[in-house]
């Protein structure tokens, strides 16, 4: 096959098919075998807006096409390789079925190794029921919540499937044709930014832990870990739930970022773990319209909602920036402790609500929480308890003019709040430090210079976004292991990842090590 990149068209409604007319004209063909998307962007840093477009082709007599065309190339081989191990251990046990858990499983599989997967939380469609009832009732299950359960966090977010990870060994490839392949909208396969979307993502979760169990893999849902036996320095067996012990010596640690219980059970356990720097702040709502207008002016009406990312380094020499941005979405309730509240964002795959809402963080370090081990664990937790008990574990929200005012909110104008859970009128000021508010309406009046009423005083602020990454890293060296042999930290709740994407890499690695390990080779 041939590619051809930087195929520019210019953004209108026409339909999809228009790309195999555009090349036909533009190459002079008189057919096309067939045409497969690689790689689709929005470009709009002129006054016109363009898709470019990466494309493969296969036509009749391609070498002649390649001596006529130099810009086109032979398309290269962009296959994942997955690598057989030798097995004659026990089974290998992975802790945690988000998307570190699921794709560490699915690649030792591959490899022709078993794993058990024990998950703290309930099978998706129990946990999707537990979900909504705490949205509806505010009755929280602290196993089985936003954060906890099969697809872990991501699973109740945007579902945002792009990394700035080098991508050499092409897992980000595998994954996204992972994702497609179990239910996900075949887009997420080449667009620049994909994004597979909440209502989709439970879907796709349910698909791949019904391929893994077929492929040999063991679930254990409202499973979780409560000790751990270590001998000479090497894991040998883990306990369940209190009550029953499976032997290993191969462990798995994809936790994910809110497993505090257990991050404090292994540091006991001995493992080496660090503080790492995070951001606190809070959830920006605004009309998904100005968003939208702002960012691709007249042809705003031909594509689909547009997102942002800002970033900002206040006179505080501190950075401020959006983060988990989601167009069309929903502000959401993700607290997993009782008494503790946190929020997140989520958005369905067709982005249709009419807020657009991001997170606004400010970077804070060990100066701002002291250097004790878990000390900035101790801080998300202080805050959240401030957040529940302020409006008695309803989501704090507030105007910005109001916020400026610093002055509780008692009317909501222009710009409704777009909750997944209930929503009470507040003055955030009360509840965040003055180094994270003042950077905030610091960084709010900057952005606006970049997004024409991004401080619209109708602008909607809720707090506290606190699960941005682990405020742990769990130590590991060069073959992925922890200081305890056998043990291996994963993902985001480990330090290693920030988002879907980069968890399902981490998986990926670790298993390729494991395998690696333990190979034919």
């Amino acid at each position: 096959m041939i590619r051809l990149s930087n195929i520019k068209i210019e953004v209108d409604n026409t339909p999809k098919e228009s790309l195999y007319s555009y090349i036909l004209k533009k190459y002079h063909l008189n057919k096309i075998n067939k045409l497969t998307i690689n790689k689709r962007s929005i470009d709009g840093r002129k006054s016109i807006v363009y898709y470019n477009y990466e494309i493969d082709l296969s036509i009749d007599n391609e070498k002649d096409f390649l001596k006529n065309h130099p810009e086109a190339k032979i398309t290269p081989n962009e296959k994942y390789i997955y690598h057989q191990a030798r097995w004659h251990d026990l089974p290998p046990i992975i802790v945690g079925s988000g998307p570190a858990g699921l794709f560490c499983a699915y690649t030792l599989l591959k490899g022709g190794i078993k794993p058990i997967i024990i998950e703290r939380g309930e099978n998706i469609t129990d946990r999707i029921n537990s979900v909504n009832n705490f949205w509806h009732n505010n009755i929280l299950n602290p196993d089985s919540n936003v954060q906890f359960g099969c697809g872990g966090a991501g699973t109740f977010s945007d579902g945002k499937l792009n990394t700035l990870k080098s991508d050499k060994d092409f897992r980000q490839k595998e994954i996204l044709k992972i994702f497609h392949q179990m239910g996900g909208d075949e887009s997420i396969t080449y667009d620049n930014k994909p994004h597979i979307g909440t209502d989709y993502l439970q879907t796709v979760i349910k698909n791949m832990c019904e391929e893994l169990t077929q492929m040999g893999a063991t679930f254990m849902f409202n499973t979780k870990l409560t000790n751990i036996k270590t001998e000479n320095n090497i894991i040998k067996s883990i306990e369940i739930n209190n009550s029953e012990w499976l032997d290993t010596n191969t462990l798995i640690l994809a936790i994910g970022h809110s497993a505090r219980d257990t991050f404090l059970l292994l540091h006991e356990s001995g493992l080496n773990m660090e503080n790492k720097p995070f951001a606190i702040g809070i959830r920006v709502e605004h009309p998904q319209e100005l968003i939208n207008n702002n960012q691709y002016k007249e042809y705003a009406k031909y594509l689909p909602p547009a997102s942002y990312k800002l970033t900002y380094h206040t006179k505080d020499n501190r950075g401020v920036y959006s983060f988990c941005m989601c167009p069309g979405g929903y502000v959401v309730n993700a607290s997993s402790e009782p008494n503790k509240l946190c929020i997140n964002g989520m958005s369905n795959f067709n982005r249709e609500s009419p807020n657009a809402n991001s997170a606004i963080i400010v970077s804070i370090n060990e100066k701002d929480y002291g250097q004790e081990l878990f000390a900035g664990m101790r801080l998300q937790q202080k805050l959240e308890s401030l957040t529940f008990n302020y409006a008695n574990g309803l989501i704090p929200t507030q105007r910005y003019e109001d916020f400026l005012l610093n002055k509780k909110s008692t009317y909501f104008n222009s710009v409704k709040p777009v909750h997944k859970g209930n929503t009470a009128y507040a003055n955030l000021k009360e509840i965040l430090p003055s180094y994270i508010s003042n950077n905030i309406e610091e960084a709010m009046e900057h952005f606006n210079t970049l997004i024409k009423g991004f401080n619209h005083p109708d602008t909607l602020l809720s707090c506290i976004e606190a699960r941005t990454s682990s405020p742990i890293r769990i130590n590991r060296d060069d073959n992925y292991e922890s200081n305890i042999k056998g043990i291996y930290p994963c993902g985001e709740g480990s330090g290693y990842a920030g988002g879907i994407m980069t968890s399902a890499m981490d998986g990926m690695r670790i298993a390729e090590s494991i395998i690696k390990k333990n190979s034919n080779s």
